[in-house]
């Protein structure tokens, strides 16, 4: 269907280097560095982006799932913890959403969740995708 292109520049060395993120799209540019990834310095890292990406990706699947029984959703609000721990591994994404969906029950929600944690693009990568690597050594 689509395909999407994003970029990361790193310089120097893990503790003291820097970083940029772009998005291909142009709607984000901003640094990193190993205290904003490991500790709590300004800038953004890899595992708040896939956070952010794995909200939207939810939202609009559950979106899609409920439209197609007839439910429109005012408002999906999804957070989404992401949990770096000893490795580094990502260990565990906490997704919490909540919604306004007019006339559907509580346990009918509960199913399309469900399916849409389940079904989402970005939670069928996180649990296990081929990735292809193309790496050249340049100078």
């Amino acid at each position: 269907m689509t395909t999407r292109t994003s970029y990361a520049e790193w310089k120097g060395t893990l503790k003291e280097g820097a970083g940029s993120m772009k998005l291909g799209s142009g709607a984000y540019e901003g640094p990193f560095t190993f205290a904003s990834r490991f500790q709590s310095g300004p800038g953004t890292n890899p595992e708040e982006l896939i956070g952010a990406a794995h909200a939207g990706c939810f939202s609009m699947f559950l979106s899609a799932l409920l439209s197609k029984e007839g439910f429109k959703a005012e408002s999906i609000r999804t957070s989404a913890t992401v949990h770096l721990t000893e490795g580094p591994t990502i260990s565990l994404i906490e997704l919490n959403c909540e919604a306004e969906i007019p006339g559907m029950s509580a346990e009918a929600f509960q199913e399309k969740a469900a399916a849409a944690k389940a079904g989402c693009p970005v939670s069928k990568v996180l649990a296990g995708a081929e990735i292809r690597l193309t790496a050249t050594l340049l100078g």
